[in-house]
C-alpha cells in the first residue's frame, strides 16, 4: 500500500511564509481562539492580582449631614492607619462621606435622602458601618431606630483614665423601645404610639481631639453601630479622635 505524508494547505502555506507575514496570516485564520485565550488569561491575572493585592478594612466610618475638610478627612482614615502602624498597602479604612438624613418632609433633597438611607440600611445589614459621625438630626435618626450601641456600656471596659476623660462628653438620646408603627400602616387612622427610654448612646466630638481642632461651629456626635463585629478597633478609633494631638 503506497503511503503519502498528507499536509493541510493552511500548514504548508505557513512553513513558507516569514515575519510580519506569517504573523499575519496566524491572526488572520486563529483571530477567534487568540481572542478567547486573551480574555481568559486576563481574567485569571485579574483574579488573581486581586486576590493578593486585596486590603484588608479594619474599619467602616460614615460621615453623616456632616462636610469635612480634605485634612480632616486624610486624618479620619490615613491618620488612623498611621496611629495605629498599620501596613497602609495590606489595611484600609473606610470613609463614607457625602451621606444625608433628614425627616424634614419639605426637604427638596428628597431622593438623595432616600437614597442614602439605603445605602446606610445596607451597610448595616451586611456588618459594613461600625462608627458613624454625624450631626444632631442624624443622631436623633439613629439613635430613635435602635441602631447605636449604648456607650457607656461598649466602654465598660477600658482603663478608668480613659474612661474619666471621655465622661464627660457621653450624650443621652432618645430611644423607641417599642412603637404601633406597623399597626399604622394596616389603619391609618391609629395615632402614633411609643414607649422610649434616654440613654447613653454617643459622644460629643466636636468640643475636643480632631473635631475641635477643625473648629466645627455646630455640635458633632460619634455613634457606634449597635451590630459591629470590630468592636476592639472601635475603642482605638475612639482614642484617636479624642487624644490625638
Amino acid at each position: 500500500m503506497d503511503t503519502k505524508k498528507f499536509n493541510f494547505p493552511g500548514r504548508t502555506c505557513l512553513n513558507h511564509l516569514h515575519g510580519k507575514r506569517k504573523i499575519q496570516y496566524i491572526w488572520d485564520y486563529y483571530k477567534l481562539p487568540i481572542v478567547i485565550c486573551l480574555i481568559f488569561l486576563y481574567i485569571i491575572s485579574y483574579t488573581v492580582h486581586g486576590h493578593f493585592s486585596k486590603k484588608e478594612i479594619i474599619l467602616y466610618t460614615d460621615l453623616v449631614n456632616v462636610s469635612a475638610s480634605e485634612q480632616l478627612t486624610n486624618e479620619l482614615s490615613h491618620g488612623f492607619l498611621n496611629f495605629l502602624d498599620a501596613n497602609a498597602s495590606k489595611t484600609a479604612l473606610k470613609l463614607y462621606t457625602g451621606l444625608y438624613l433628614t425627616d424634614n418632609p419639605d426637604n427638596p433633597n428628597h431622593e438623595y435622602t432616600y437614597a442614602s438611607r439605603i445605602k446606610i440600611i445596607a451597610s448595616i445589614d451586611d456588618e459594613q458601618l461600625d462608627i458613624v459621625l454625624m450631626n444632631k438630626e442624624a443622631f436623633d435618626t439613629f439613635s430613635q431606630n435602635g441602631y447605636l450601641y449604648n456607650i457607656e456600656e461598649l466602654l465598660q471596659d477600658i482603663d478608668s483614665a480613659t474612661m474619666a476623660e471621655l465622661k464627660p462628653y457621653i450624650v443621652t438620646n432618645t430611644v423607641i423601645l417599642k412603637d404601633n408603627a406597623d399597626d399604622m400602616t394596616l389603619d391609618n387612622s391609629l395615632p402614633y404610639q411609643a414607649v422610649t427610654d434616654e440613654l447613653p448612646m454617643g459622644l460629643l466630638i466636636s468640643q475636643k481631639g480632631l473635631f475641635r481642632k477643625a473648629g466645627f461651629d455646630d455640635d458633632v456626635y460619634l455613634g457606634v453601630i449597635k451590630n459591629s463585629p470590630r468592636i476592639d478597633m472601635v475603642i482605638e478609633y475612639i482614642k484617636y479622635i479624642y487624644f490625638r494631638l
